[in-house]
């Protein structure tokens, strides 16, 4: 039973969709859109179990490296990454990085290349029903850092920069849609974005920036260039399993510096924090 249509959550704190309560996962939790991602994510920790699946959203909670953590499915775009965050920040999740595939913009990122997000051009529509097209979509800085620090001490070849984040897998990323229909708002769009130094396309991380930072929670994205746009060259495995290596040990690298700024006394990270200095 649940409490009312308004709030379809049981007495226990059951979420409707992603099923599960408060409890049964920790701050941390990785968020891929693929489910069959989800396993294999859980395949690099030291310990991993099941935890819920049902409507597609998968979640998996477990160790890595004596670190707790989890990951869950988000599906495929904004309308049910939404659906996820808000459901994970009612159980008790307050920190999550999205790892996904995405389709490079530039001609020098290479499939196979990691691509990690400092912020997203909010170019879907559900994002736009929790705050005005001005709201920047921006990750947080911690998660970011932590990005960048797990590829580097794992010798991944990435990029850092800005994100778009399309409703639309077809039409709306310039690609022709069925018969080759494609709205003139469209055409050349990726050309357009690569002009403003947009490093990649995908369709999640707009949504997972702006719900975070209005619900005061952190979030940063990962993505691995399966595509490129420029080169027209697609392999739909090029850097999964590096991807999925940076974003572990980037829950690693941060839940240590959450415990640095704790012991220090410091609400935010800094460089001279990490580096002892104060």
């Amino acid at each position: 039973m649940f409490k009312s249509a308004k709030e379809p959550v049981t007495p226990e704190g059951l979420q409707y969709h992603i099923h599960l309560k408060p409890g049964d996962i920790p701050r941390y939790v990785l968020l891929p859109g693929d489910p069959g991602r989800v396993p294999l994510i859980a395949s690099f920790w030291d310990q991993s179990r099941l935890v819920a699946e049902h409507r597609g959203f998968v979640t998996y909670a477990g160790i890595y490296k004596g670190v707790a953590l989890a990951a869950t499915s988000t599906g495929i775009g904004g309308p049910s990454t939404a659906i996820v965050v808000e459901e994970l920040l009612r159980v008790g999740a307050d920190t999550f990085i999205r790892v996904g595939t995405t389709g490079a913009l530039q001609d020098y990122i290479r499939l196979g290349d990691l691509i990690i997000s400092t912020a997203a051009v909010r170019m879907d529509g559900t994002s736009k029903s929790y705050a005005d097209p001005e709201y920047p979509a921006v990750a947080s800085y911690d998660v970011l850092l932590a990005l960048v620090e797990a590829a580097e001490s794992l010798g991944v070849r990435y990029h850092v920069g800005i994100t778009a984040s399309s409703d639309s897998f077809y039409v709306g990323q310039g690609r022709p849609g069925f018969r080759g229909y494609l709205p003139q708002k469209w055409k050349g769009v990726e050309h357009r974005l690569r002009e403003l130094n947009v490093l990649n396309f995908e369709m999640e991380a707009s949504t997972l920036f702006t719900l975070s930072n209005i619900y005061g929670a952190r979030a940063g994205a990962v993505c691995a260039a399966i595509a490129n746009r420029v080169t027209d060259e697609f392999d739909p495995q090029a850097g999964i399993v590096d991807l999925v290596r940076v974003a572990n040990e980037a829950v690693k690298i941060l839940y240590e510096w959450d415990k640095l700024r704790e012991l220090r006394g410091k609400k935010y990270l800094s460089v001279r924090l990490i580096s002892g200095s104060t």
